[in-house]
């Protein structure tokens, strides 16, 4: 931890994009485009914590469902 982390006095909240991928973001200010609340505030510490119990697969949604459809299959190699 950062001296600087331990004297942020900024309460956060967690958004999260189309892509189901969250951040953090100062309560006091507008979402950033493209990004709405998760349903948790706070210290940013829990608001982190939060992020990694809900964030278990980093791949972008679009990723993942592509995945589902057949995008994860492996072309074997051929040879001569």
């Amino acid at each position: 931890m950062h001296a600087s982390d331990s004297d942020d006095q900024t309460i956060y909240k967690v958004v999260v994009n189309h892509e189901e991928q969250y951040s953090i973001w100062p309560v006091h200010r507008d979402n950033p485009l493209g990004w709405s609340d998760a349903g948790k505030s706070g210290p940013k510490s829990e608001c982190l914590a939060f992020i990694e119990a809900v964030w278990t697969d980093m791949r972008p949604l679009s990723l993942r469902k592509a995945m589902e459809h057949g995008g994860d299959e492996v072309i074997p190699e051929q040879t001569p």
